[in-house]
């Protein structure tokens, strides 16, 4: 029984292993503060943690927030994983990055998108997949390949649920202290891609009174690096049992076809179904739920890029 591999042959390719396997190690590789080519990053260096481990947390600010910030406007929050990633490709591992600066500050000029504030908190390096992988699947995986995973995968360490506590109780007071935030649920959202998606749509499931929105580009519902049936089946219930209320929420998916993307869409179209069940439409001006596949498109920073304005006037668009 195999349900978490980390070898090169059969479906994963090396593209897709190479682009899968160095996001679990950046949070050991010091990096240099990012240079959006708009607005400007603020560090919150080595943010203190009784959840997990400390970690970075860069907090992007459009071109005119001190500006507004005097007007005493305030601002949506948009939490995001792996924020190593999301500024400036000079400081990535692989030269790319998703410059959300770049899309949000267009949408925002162009009155799109209401003003807005990303915090981009940091992985742990080889705790990345143990802190994102969502730990109440944990319960409907059978025995031996619930254990194998935690020993494999989740480095006999489940901590997802530490990782949210330490988003709601820690971090998300913190920001709204240093920032002028709008605080409910319906400003503040989640995204992330592969892993992240996962951890994006596990955080407003179990935190619905603070994240109201949620995005996953290339969603990871295998959970590792091979079809498999014991980890989307474990979603698959948890999904069913404890999505969150569709009268207040909003829920993004997408995937693309190549890379580690090319496995996603039976798993996708299940989930689909299922949060379609729970009473999310993707149908007409009132839709709450939207799922795109991106033909062509493989599972890295520049295709989430390209794509990035479509869940962000989704969650936060004018209607």
């Amino acid at each position: 029984m195999t349900i978490f591999h980390t070898s090169r042959r059969h479906t994963l390719s090396a593209l897709a292993l190479a682009l899968a396997m160095p996001l679990s190690t950046l949070a050991t590789t010091p990096e240099p503060l990012p240079q959006p080519e708009s607005g400007r990053v603020e560090r919150l260096a080595n943010v203190p943690s009784k959840e997990v481990d400390a970690r970075h947390v860069d907090v992007w600010l459009p071109q005119n927030f001190d500006a507004l910030k005097a007007a005493g406007q305030r601002f949506n929050v948009l939490y995001m994983h792996d924020g190593q990633m999301l500024y400036d490709a000079r400081t990535t591992w692989n030269k790319q990055a998703w410059h959300v600066d770049r899309t949000l500050s267009r949408l925002m000029a162009d009155g799109r998108l209401p003003p807005t504030l990303v915090v981009g908190v940091w992985n742990n390096g080889k705790y990345r997949h143990s802190e994102y992988f969502p730990q109440k699947y944990l319960a409907h995986m059978r025995p031996e390949a619930r254990e194998l995973l935690i020993r494999k995968g989740l480095q006999n360490k489940p901590q997802s649920d530490a990782y949210l506590r330490f988003l709601v109780n820690e971090l998300k007071p913190l920001i709204d202290a240093r920032y002028p935030t709008h605080t409910g649920p319906e400003h503040t959202a989640v995204m992330g891609s592969s892993m992240g998606g996962l951890i994006s749509v596990y955080a407003m499931n179990e935190y619905p009174q603070i994240f109201g929105r949620a995005a996953g580009l290339s969603t990871h519902w295998i959970g590792g690096f091979e079809p498999n049936s014991h980890m989307p089946l474990a979603a698959y219930v948890y999904l069913r049992d404890h999505l969150a209320d569709p009268a207040t929420h909003r829920l993004y998916q997408d995937h693309g076809t190549t890379e580690l993307d090319a496995l996603y869409a039976p798993f996708q179209v299940f989930v689909n179904q299922i949060v379609r069940d729970r009473g999310y439409t993707d149908q007409g001006p009132a839709a709450n739920f939207m799922t795109r596949v991106f033909e062509g498109t493989g599972h890295n920073e520049k295709a989430w890029a390209d794509r990035l304005e479509i869940p962000l006037l989704f969650m936060w668009g004018a209607r």
